[in-house]
């Protein structure tokens, strides 16, 4: 079985669009110098993932949905049901129609991250001399 977060990344257009950003970003910061990667790793270690927005984000619309279902009217249970069904799919199959929505809106997934992250440490000279961008993101992504 496909790990989830491969799963995840799967996906086309969105996926070639986040690669194809992460590209820019990493040329744009490397062209910067040393005080431009130290400061997008430090953007990228409190950036959040797809699980973490996920998991973060799941419970307002089920305590709305629960309250509405409380004080309004029952049919506002199905809400929390749905949501609660969606995590659970993301638990199992690693994909639920919220980490589409997530993805569309940019939100990337933990190895995204890292796959930038160790882009600009191999620029940086943490590892071993890259030789530029594509070497160093060809680095990671194997």
């Amino acid at each position: 079985m496909t790990p989830w977060t491969e799963r995840v990344a799967m996906g086309g257009e969105t996926s070639r669009r986040v690669e194809e950003q992460m590209r820019e970003k990493v040329s744009h910061t490397a062209a910067g110098g040393q005080a431009a990667i130290d400061q997008r790793l430090a953007e990228l270690a409190d950036e959040w993932d797809i699980e973490r927005a996920l998991v973060s984000w799941a419970p307002i619309p089920i305590s709305v949905g629960l309250a509405l279902g409380a004080f309004v009217h029952r049919r506002w249970l199905v809400v929390p049901a749905v949501i609660t069904g969606f995590l659970a799919a993301h638990a199992v199959l690693g994909w639920s129609p919220p980490v589409f929505l997530l993805r569309r809106l940019g939100v990337r997934t933990r190895d995204e991250i890292n796959q930038e992250r160790y882009a600009l440490k191999a620029l940086r000279g943490d590892f071993h001399a890259a030789e530029g961008v594509d070497t160093a993101l060809a680095d990671v992504m194997q």
